[in-house]
């Protein structure tokens, strides 16, 4: 097992570094028997979404990870306060969370095509892979 962010989501998500803090609750959350899975469309084959949910010195957080199934690989694609219009709704119900889903699957497909993918590990928080 695996934890990844594209360099631009974590832009996004955290801005140049992710803090010690998110690190680990990103770390934490990273488990399948402590996410939810959600539906998700048009994912690639052996792949699914499963939502994670962390308490950080800033309040509850929403994470969303890709989980590739074989590998038990996770890259997160959101890391949103639970009052975010994302974070506070994170199902195919909520038309500001498809929006934003459909930008970071854009994103994070053509950082992966461009080798742009950093593992966060417990000592460092985006390491070029």
């Amino acid at each position: 097992m695996a934890l990844f962010i594209s360099e631009r989501i974590r832009q996004r998500e955290f801005g140049r570094e992710i803090s010690a803090a998110d690190k680990k609750a990103l770390l934490e959350g990273a488990r399948v028997c402590l996410g939810a899975s959600i539906a998700g469309h048009g994912l690639p084959k052996g792949t699914r979404f499963l939502k994670a949910y962390a308490t950080t010195k800033q309040g509850p957080r929403r994470i969303l990870y890709l989980l590739v199934v074989q590998e038990k690989d996770f890259f997160v694609l959101f890391h949103r306060p639970k009052r975010d219009g994302v974070g506070a709704n994170m199902s195919p119900k909520n038309p500001a969370f498809n929006s934003a889903l459909t930008k970071h699957l854009d994103l994070h497909r053509d950082d992966l095509a461009d080798g742009r993918i950093e593992e966060i590990t417990p000592e460092a928080g985006g390491v070029p892979v």
